[in-house]
């Protein structure tokens, strides 16, 4: 595979090392993109307005800053401009000759407005990787409206599909529209600059709606929909078409999933817990057989749970080789063996102290990611991308300061 291409550093460890990435999202899907690149050692301009990024105030804080913040802007450079002043978007221009990719998810026409869009910089730098998040595209009747991914992941389809069919629909509780975009934007970036390295072609624009990332991941909806005119709606706890695959409350009044769905597994589960005619009833002997007695399944597996602890529900299972967890808490998570000998904890000093953050997959055995550093205070890098990178002199940084147009 080739080389994917640089801005003038000599490859590292890191698979991203040497590519220059100028980040202008906020919040979440654009910077989540920009974390992951620069996890896997891109260098990752953040421009940030004179303000902040707004998620520096988000959720829970630790003398004044995010804790979330020191993760999702970990390994970044930070530039304050005002995007809105002239100079500002002069400064923007200037850095975006200088980049390898652009990261923006602002609502369509944002950047056009200030001048900074794809073929205004494209004039600049022929090379530049273009990545656009929005809530529905940068085209079609929906491309103006704006789009948060609550709203997405209901019109993606996801919404719908989730919680229990006598209740109103249920989101988790995490912004996955929002998380979903961010990876597929990696995805159509790192994409986009390997047809660069194999053809030699110019940079281009890559495209990513939340709802259309939320769509990407629905499975077979749609060809069940247009081939059997089946509306796949909301299972609970359970996996429509797929049995069993359901939640278990246990003795010690805690709950374990259970996923025994395969032909081999049912019989040994059903074996395990007691249950040895229904392991050879051939009504049960294939998917499909399951699917038609769901209850009778279930209700066999529930007696069995209620009737042992939690601990030695999955003992058994682990056991009889049949795949069954806990529902994990972020403490649980923290306290077991196996996410700690995976390395999925990472610490970073930030000026309250230490942190941890999580790492970031996926795992590479020779070049593998790592957190660096903590998200940046506001600005703290302007200085030095300015001069260092745009070559400006000190009396025009302190007159761009002055002007407003950068903190």
């Amino acid at each position: 595979m080739p080389e994917i291409p640089i801005s003038g550093v000599q490859p590292d460890a890191s698979p991203l090392a040497g590519l220059r990435v100028l980040e202008l999202g906020q919040l979440l899907a654009g910077p989540f993109a920009g974390c992951v690149l620069g996890y896997f050692g891109a260098e990752v301009i953040k421009i940030e307005p004179l303000g902040g990024d707004p998620l520096r105030n988000w959720r829970v804080l630790r003398n004044g800053t995010s804790l979330w913040w020191h993760s999702l802007a970990r390994n970044k450079k930070s530039v304050a401009i005002d995007l809105q002043h002239a100079e500002g978007q002069a400064l923007v221009r200037e850095l975006a000759r200088h980049a390898d990719v652009l990261i923006e998810n602002f609502k369509p026409g944002t950047m056009e407005k200030w001048g900074l869009g794809p073929n205004e910089l494209k004039a600049l730098n022929a090379e530049l990787v273009y990545a656009r998040v929005s809530g529905y595209g940068q085209s079609g009747p929906y491309a103006s409206r704006a789009g948060f991914a609550s709203v997405c992941e209901a019109v993606g389809g996801f919404r719908h599909l989730n919680g229990f069919a006598d209740r109103p629909p249920v989101r988790p509780n995490l912004s996955l529209g929002d998380t979903l975009a961010g990876l597929h934007a990696v995805i159509g970036i790192l994409l986009a600059l390997n047809a660069q390295g194999r053809r030699r072609a110019s940079g281009q624009v890559v495209d990513v709606a939340i709802y259309e990332s939320v769509f990407n991941v629905l499975e077979a909806v749609v060809p069940e929909y247009d081939g059997a005119g089946v509306v796949r709606g909301p299972s609970g706890s359970t996996l429509t078409g797929i049995v069993p695959s359901n939640t278990y409350l246990c003795a010690d009044d805690k709950y374990v999933v259970v996923g025994a769905n395969g032909d081999s597994l049912f019989k040994r589960l059903m074996r395990a817990i007691g249950q040895p005619a229904m392991a050879d009833d051939p009504r049960f002997a294939n998917n499909a057989g399951r699917v038609q007695h769901e209850r009778e399944i279930d209700d066999a597996i529930g007696a069995w749970t209620r009737a042992h602890t939690s601990e030695e529900v999955l003992r058994t299972l682990n056991d009889i080789s049949v795949p069954g967890g806990p529902i994990y808490s972020v403490a649980d998570m923290l306290a077991d063996p196996h996410f700690n000998a995976r390395g999925l904890f990472e610490e970073v000093e930030t000026n309250e102290g230490p942190l941890k953050v999580p790492a970031i997959l996926p795992k590479l055995e020779n070049t593998p990611g790592g957190t660096r550093s903590a998200g940046p205070k506001l600005g703290e890098h302007t200085d030095e991308v300015l001069r260092d990178l745009l070559q400006l002199p000190a009396e025009r940084i302190r007159a761009l300061r002055e002007a407003r147009a950068i903190v």
